[in-house]
């Protein structure tokens, strides 16, 4: 790296001394965790599955990065924080992101540019499209170590602001803005299964469906005697994605949108339950009822649990459907439907955190490719924090926080002809965490 010769800032003294600062120390990077992003990396494969699904047009005998390193360096870059592709003009002579693209920090050629990765987001079509989908459900069925026995998958969507002229957006007046709603699955651990980018409108029944469709059969290619179990929120609850699991055998818990018929069966628990509250006011009062219901447009009665809760704010009424026999509401209520609200969390990692709604490119099959790159850099944080110890707390840490103790780290980087050296400060306050990290995803010494 060419070192800085740019004059020193002037600074405010110190006890009479002045500070000088400059940009010309030796080659350092301050993103020296990306090597340990760039082991998880190697290990799962992210960016070669995505190129082999592509086809490069390129001349051969002109090509200068790979595809499989455009979209590495892509992700890398999602994954430090830098969601905008014109960040590459300055990351693509960093030591740390040649070292993770398996170049010399010193000697290796510089990385990509972001004209070069502009290309790569808008090169797949919608066939392409679909097969990447198919192979990130593939890694998600190949990050287990065997087929389990049972998944649940929480299907939801978000919404995504756009600014722009972008196809497929649609003004939601709920939100009151122009944008997108993909809808995103992830599994009950906080896998994502996949995304799928989508005007902002709430999904009907038939689209939802063939997106479930889609994604279950292939889930059942790898794990074919796998029990799954659908949850989400009621605007999924519709009669094609009901007729949906029955036929597939799919388990499911799905909320249900109020309507007089469902009041009448609990009217008698709500008054009762507010006037038991108005004796004992307090604490919220929640009592719960099951019963079978059927709707004019379903095929048959299914059962219904709800949730009748008094406080001081007043009463609510909640209710959820599901083909699950054994359990009491409250139970199934408590802690299987409302555990579907981790899902949340997880979108909100994905979008806040490593920026998955810059979907700001005009075409959409460039957005959707822009959700595959942020989805992979979803799965190596994922991982990492996998990697954590159990019942330490960086187990449940956000990524930012991980990424602000675990990548944002200064070090200077020596090539020498036989290795590469490393040095991170002394004061590193994560050394402990580091070594244990480092250990863990080393990989097998050679025979």
């Amino acid at each position: 790296m060419t070192q800085s010769t740019c004059s020193t800032p002037r600074l405010s003294p110190l006890n009479g001394k002045p500070i000088l600062l400059g940009f010309d120390g030796a080659d350092m990077s301050s993103d020296a965790g990306l090597t340990l992003l760039r082991e998880i990396e190697r290990k799962a494969g992210l960016a070669q599955r995505l190129a082999n699904c592509l086809h490069d047009p390129r001349d051969p005998a002109k090509v200068q990065h790979s595809l499989c390193d455009i979209l590495r360096f892509r992700i890398m870059m999602i994954g430090a924080g830098y969601e905008d592709g014109n960040d590459a003009t300055a990351l693509r002579h960093d030591p740390s992101f040649r070292i993770a693209l398996e170049r010399g920090p010193e000697t290796g050629p510089a990385l990509c540019s972001q004209p070069t990765i502009s290309r790569m987001e808008n090169l797949p079509d919608a066939r392409t499209l679909i097969r990447m989908g198919r192979e990130m459900v593939r890694f998600y069925c190949q990050s287990f170590a065997r087929p389990p026995s049972r998944i649940v998958l929480d299907i939801d969507d978000t919404f995504d602001a756009v600014h722009g002229h972008q196809r497929l957006r649609l003004f939601n007046a709920f939100y009151d803005e122009f944008g997108f709603q993909p809808i995103v699955v992830f599994d009950g651990e906080g896998r994502l299964v996949g995304t799928l980018l989508r005007p902002a409108r709430r999904p009907k029944g038939a689209e939802s469906a063939a997106h479930i469709s889609r994604l279950i059969r292939e889930i059942a290619r790898h794990w074919p005697k796998t029990e799954i179990l659908l949850r989400a929120d009621s605007h999924y609850c519709t009669p094609e994605v009901l007729g949906l699991c029955d036929t597939l055998g799919l388990r499911y818990i799905f909320g249900l949108s109020k309507n007089g018929r469902l009041a009448q069966n609990i009217s008698a628990l709500e008054a009762s339950t507010a006037a038991r509250y108005a004796r004992t006011p307090g604490q919220k009062l929640r009592r719960f009822k099951t019963f079978s219901y059927a709707a004019r447009s379903w095929s048959k009665s299914r059962r219904v649990i709800a949730r009748v809760e008094v406080g001081p704010m007043g009463r609510d009424t909640r209710y959820i459907v599901t083909n699950l026999e054994g359990g009491r509401g409250k139970h199934l209520y408590e802690k299987l439907y409302s555990a579907r609200g981790q899902a949340e969390n997880h979108i909100k990692a994905w979008k806040a955190h490593l920026a998955a709604d810059r979907t700001s490119c005009s075409k959409a099959n460039a957005n959707q490719m822009r959700l595959m790159l942020h989805g992979c850099a979803y799965w190596i944080w994922w991982k990492l924090r996998a990697a954590c110890p159990k019942r330490s707390p960086w187990r449940r840490a956000q990524f930012d926080t991980l990424r602000l103790h675990l990548v944002k780290l200064a070090a200077t980087i020596v090539e020498k002809k036989t290795r590469i050296i490393v040095t991170l400060p002394a004061s590193c306050p994560r050394q402990g965490l580091l070594h244990l990290l480092f250990d863990a995803l080393a990989p097998p010494k050679a025979a």
